[in-house]
């Protein structure tokens, strides 16, 4: 028996699609399809031709549900929809051209396992929006790339070192208030659940 087959779920933008990728994968021993409505934790392949509105909106569900990666296959992704495409928690991006099964197999086994995977070309051109993103935008502001700004990250670096309320405010020349209100702005923002684990968080990420 195989204990180490990968859940997938499949969602195709037509039938035909889907038909022949479900024939063309049901026999590979390294995954299965899983029932959609089991609410299994699973790898969604996602098939599309060009990443409109309602493929947009699909990622955004699937981020919502939780599953364990997302696999991209599309015709084509520009530039300007890279960056929305990976923040709605896309983990692997392939062209239709070059999606062989084999290629599909290795890049579901990828995202199960938490592994990121995008074409050279792609790579490179989201870097470079990244890079464009920190330099014009984030930067000027005092945030950095996981949405935290220099006064959060100083003030999370001071809870981390043991210091109470009274005594960060004294340090960093704030009110009381303002501490609360920056740590209560850090644990709705990334959905934390207190102070403790605001600071695992931020050091899980690497920002202090």
């Amino acid at each position: 028996m195989i204990t180490d087959q990968v859940p997938v779920l499949l969602h195709a933008t037509d039938t035909i699609t889907h038909a022949g990728v479900t024939a063309a994968l049901r026999s590979r021993p390294e995954i299965r399809f899983a029932d959609e409505d089991s609410g299994e934790p699973a790898v969604v392949l996602v098939i599309v031709e060009r990443l409109n509105e309602e493929a947009r909106q699909l990622l955004r569900s699937l981020q919502c549900a939780g599953h364990t990666g997302v696999v991209l296959v599309a015709g084509e992704v520009e530039d300007s929809e890279l960056l929305d495409v990976v923040g709605n928690g896309v983990s692997a991006i392939i062209r239709r051209a070059d999606a062989t099964p084999d290629t599909l197999v290795r890049l579901v086994k990828a995202a199960a396992v938490g592994e990121g995977a995008l074409p050279p070309d792609l790579l490179g051109r989201l870097l470079s929006r990244v890079s464009r993103l920190q330099r014009d935008v984030l930067r000027p502001n005092g945030w950095d790339l996981a949405g935290m700004s220099q006064r959060e990250t100083r003030v999370l670096r001071l809870v981390a070192d043991g210091f109470e309320t009274k005594e960060i405010a004294d340090q960093l020349s704030y009110s009381e208030r303002t501490v609360k209100s920056i740590l209560h702005d850090i644990t709705n923002r990334f959905q934390l659940r207190n102070r403790a684990h605001a600071v695992a968080f931020a050091m899980r990420e690497g920002l202090i």
